[in-house]
């Protein structure tokens, strides 16, 4: 009995040595894929974009070796090891608070900056940006413990799905807080797909924004938009700072799910196949909800949102008569999204763009300050179909969700969807799923 714990123990240790590896591996991966840029034909989009964007584009090589060396030093030292769960939690959501206290004073001096009655911005907030300054070399110091804590947390619930080996999931998760770059997104006009994207530096302003907009607009007759983004899928993952436990949690399940998609074919086809992706993204938000909850359940319990309840069921002589429905996004924009494909399919490209922008100016006037609204942004968020919305009648998402549905756990919903690239396989696979 003693020998084969001993044996047990051996095996976990090798394939944690082996997870530290696998976490350099996919650290090299990326950088390596970060500089691939050439080799495109000369006259694809993809190069002339690039070509005219090269001194705005995301710096991803230097990105991946400042993560990469802070996460291998901090491995070195791992004081999380010797910290309770108590400890854990308390550190963590401490963390959170700090964030949290940063953000409310950056609020106060850029509305200092925008506020004309304020004068002298600068000399006004000086005492308030230097304790700022303070608080961020604060959290620059803690932030590293932090990450691990989440890493660490989030890996439990993940093993506990079934993703791992003898108590160690596979591939390691990894998360890194950071400014993350913006997206441009393009799409043809005549139609809604995803043809190009590319990582622009982060912070650039509206108004080089709208420029970089207009000028790949005007020279390719196409429609694009530069998006701010979430998260993003590098090694370590690319996460947005935000002191919202739920949120950090959620992202850090669903950019982990892309990782782990990334070997298999739903992964590989990402960019080769428009299916694919939406169902990846879908896929990803699937297991980030789930397992993002679950880890605020067990480890932050006292944070978890409630589940909306069912209402009960009444006799139909008793149903009140409806109220007048409030502005419902989801709704208004899964609405606005069909119109949109059917009057593309007809070849009505102006009326599609003159309706979009009518929605758009409907949305704004209901709270919801959408820059642009066009055929890039439904390329774009389209493509999380998790919920009914932006991607309209696509059978796509609905599909996922089935699957999900008649799946009994995370992991065999994700070893199922898998292996599928396309819509029809999906469906296929829905098929088999429901004669088993």
């Amino acid at each position: 009995m003693a020998s084969h714990q001993r044996l047990i123990e051996r095996l976990r240790s090798l394939l944690s040595w082996t997870a530290q590896r696998w976490k350099l591996t996919l650290a090299l991966i990326a950088l390596l894929l970060s500089l691939v840029a050439e080799g495109l034909p000369p006259a694809s989009l993809d190069t002339r974009v690039n070509r005219i964007l090269a001194g705005e584009r995301f710096d991803f090589a230097g990105w991946e070796a400042k993560a990469l060396l802070g996460k291998l030093a901090h491995s070195l030292i791992a004081p999380q090891r010797y910290m309770d769960e108590a400890a854990r939690h308390d550190f963590f959501l401490d963390y959170l608070g700090l964030v949290a206290g940063i953000q409310r004073l950056e609020w106060v001096v850029h509305r200092a900056y925008t506020d004309p009655e304020v004068e002298g911005p600068e000399e006004t907030t000086v005492e308030l940006r230097a304790h700022v300054a303070e608080l961020r070399a604060e959290e620059e110091a803690r932030q590293p413990l932090a990450e691990a804590i989440l890493e660490e947390q989030t890996a439990c619930i993940l093993v506990d799905e079934g993703f791992g080996t003898l108590g160690q999931e596979f591939p390691p998760v990894g998360a890194h807080f950071t400014p993350l770059p913006l997206l441009l997104v393009v799409s043809p006009r005549d139609h809604i797909e995803k043809i190009f994207s590319l990582c622009l530096h982060h912070g650039l302003d509206v108004a080089r924004r709208e420029a970089i907009e207009g000028q790949v607009d005007t020279i390719f007759d196409v429609s694009s938009l530069v998006t701010g983004i979430g998260g993003m899928a590098a090694y370590p993952a690319m996460l947005l700072e935000s002191s919202s436990l739920n949120w950090v949690a959620e992202v850090t399940a669903h950019e982990w799910t892309h990782h782990y998609l990334a070997p298999r074919p739903l992964g590989w086809n990402y960019d080769a196949i428009p299916e694919a992706r939406i169902i990846n993204e879908t896929v990803a938000s699937t297991v980030g909800k789930e397992a993002g909850r679950r880890m605020v359940a067990r480890y932050y319990p006292e944070l978890l949102p409630l589940e909306p309840e069912p209402e009960p069921e009444k006799p139909e002589e008793e149903t009140p008569p409806p109220e007048p429905p409030e502005f419902d996004f989801r709704a208004e924009m899964r609405e606005t999204r069909i119109r949109v494909d059917k009057l593309l399919a007809q070849g009505r490209i102006e009326e599609a763009e003159a309706y979009m922008e009518e929605r758009r100016q409907e949305f704004v006037a209901h709270g919801y300050y959408i820059r642009k609204l066009n055929q890039a942004y439904f390329a774009f968020h389209g493509a999380y179909a998790d919920e009914p919305g932006a991607a309209g009648a696509d059978p796509t998402g609905p599909a996922v969700r089935e699957l999900r549905a008649r799946s009994p756990d995370l992991h065999t919903f994700v070893a199922r969807v898998a292996r599928v690239t396309t819509l029809a396989e999906l469906q296929a696979l829905l098929e088999e799923t429901g004669n088993g």
